[in-house]
């Protein structure tokens, strides 16, 4: 009998928590098999269709041979610049398509990648708690150290960065800041924008803000950092297509800002994956050119769905935050639950799935995410069960 080898996990992987939507959906899939009518609202996956021009300009892109080769690293410069005018028009902010745009395949992969540029083996990272769990995965993958910065209700959901202590700020290389905020939905102001500058600057560090929610608001519209005197300087911003324009399962974001910090991230990209098929940036080019027509229905059907479900959770007595943007909604279990087996009670009682707080990091403890990622009907029933199980 031939002998098997063994197989043993590198140390990074052992100590990686498991992937929290990962789990969320071994647990979806659990309920569906038992014949549960699920209303999943748990995963920030929209349910509206991508807009038609854009899946139009992919049908005519696709049929084209020359983008069936391999595409260039940074994204092509027609893409480039599409994403530089869009920035201009939106946030009176201008760019340099060649050296201040960097194209990925969706933004979770520029997030992921950016520690392995800039972070050595003991560094710290400096990352929100409740915060998008693939801040701190990107840094123990690249040997860091994730320093938790907790965000609470009574710090607006903002970091105070006057607590983090001097021994980490020494060996402290990168930030990640998120705003609009997943999971709190909580907004930052130009003041919080302008003290993280002088803090980057005092301190030596990279601020890398997760901008991927700008575009999906119900009045005030959300900032991007670059908006503020001296960002470019200390920070990149990253953004996506996904949730603007309901491209989630197309892979396409980017990156743009301080220029050598994209060109240190640009070499990561090089060396591991390859860039974005050329005929889904056609389509981002369209998506890009889109004005408001498109977009404004995608944010009302979000914000009748925030009525729907604040209303119903605070009237049965859940304490909710109401977001002015995000397609989230962050509520406050009752008493007597943790976020977790609050969310195996309304998974086997009412059939409804959530995301607990904790999945976010220990600060979110005590909460639970809905996603508004259902229609306004299936909401109203969601509604309903959880009254009766409560």
């Amino acid at each position: 009998m031939k002998k098997k080898i063994s197989i043993e996990l590198a140390e990074r992987v052992k100590h990686l928590p498991p992937y929290l939507f990962a789990s969320i959906d071994a647990m979806k899939q659990n309920a569906l098999r038992r014949g549960i009518d699920l209303i999943d609202l748990s995963i920030g996956d929209p349910d509206l269709p991508t807009p038609i021009p854009i899946v139009q300009s992919m049908k005519k892109a696709v049929e084209n041979p020359h983008y069936h080769r391999y595409p260039s690293y940074e994204g092509m410069l027609s893409y480039r610049e599409a994403v530089a005018r869009w920035y201009k028009k939106r946030f009176r902010v201008s760019l340099d398509p060649a050296t201040e745009v960097l194209s990925l395949i969706g933004s979770k992969e520029g997030i992921g990648h950016i520690p392995l540029a800039f972070v050595n083996p003991g560094d710290f990272v400096l990352v929100p708690s409740p915060g998008y769990p693939v801040y701190a995965i990107g840094t123990l993958f690249a040997g860091g150290k994730s320093y938790f910065m907790p965000l609470t209700i009574e710090q607006k959901f903002l970091p105070n960065l006057k607590r983090i202590p001097a021994r980490v700020l020494e060996r402290t290389k990168l930030l990640f800041i998120n705003y609009p905020n997943n999971p709190t939905s909580a907004m930052a102001p130009v003041d919080f924008f302008a003290d993280v500058i002088a803090f980057a600057r005092r301190n030596d560090i990279i601020v890398c803000h997760d901008a991927s929610y700008t575009e999906i608001y119900f009045g005030e519209k959300p900032l991007s950092f670059l908006q503020i005197p001296g960002a470019r300087d200390v920070g990149i911003e990253f953004h996506s297509l996904s949730k603007t324009f309901n491209m989630t399962g197309w892979r396409i974001g980017f990156a743009v800002g301080n220029r050598d910090i994209l060109k240190g991230l640009g070499k990561i990209k090089t060396n591991l994956d390859s860039g974005v098929f050329q005929a889904i940036q056609e389509a981002a080019i369209t998506a890009l050119s889109m004005g408001q027509k498109e977009l404004t229905p995608i944010r009302k059907t979000y914000e009748e769905r925030s009525r729907i479900l604040f209303r119903g959770l605070t009237e049965m007595g859940l304490d909710a935050v109401k977001p002015k943007a995000t397609f989230y909604m962050w509520v406050k279990v009752p008493p007597g639950f943790t976020s977790m087996n609050f969310v195996a009670h309304l998974l086997e009682r009412a059939g409804v799935l959530v995301t607990p707080g904790n999945g976010f990091g220990d600060a979110g403890e005590g909460y639970v995410r809905f996603a508004l990622t259902a229609p306004a009907e299936r909401i109203r029933e969601a509604v309903g069960r959880i009254r009766q199980v409560l």
